[in-house]
């Protein structure tokens, strides 16, 4: 007995519905204590975060932010030969964002 396309469609349509139904109910029926259970979360996490953030994260963005301050320091000189003028203030946020970046450890996570 041979089963048409269509009905195989309908069937596995129906059966794929079911299981979406199924997965996102358990879910809806689930009740508890959400707050209780992020904060015993990142309790439980934070001295790991807080090493790879430090030893990982702001390196990067200090090496990023160093690289791009000297480019921008270069592209300044040349803008100066060319013009004969000087525009600090795209090196001076550069500067002052590498400097929060350099610091932040000693501070973040007391805020945090």
């Amino acid at each position: 007995m041979k089963i048409k396309k269509s009905k195989k469609k309908a069937i596995a349509s129906a059966a794929s519905a079911m299981c979406f139904a199924a997965m996102t109910s358990i879910t809806a029926c689930a009740s508890g204590d959400v707050a209780g259970a992020v904060t015993s979360t990142w309790n439980t996490a934070r001295s790991q975060i807080v090493s790879v953030v430090n030893n990982v994260v702001f390196p990067c963005l200090d090496v990023i932010l160093a690289v791009l301050l000297f480019v921008k320091i270069g592209a300044m000189y040349m803008d100066y030969r060319k013009h004969g003028q000087i525009e600090w203030t795209p090196v001076a946020v550069i500067f002052a964002c590498l400097i929060f970046t350099l610091t932040a450890p000693l501070y973040i996570w007391s805020i945090v």
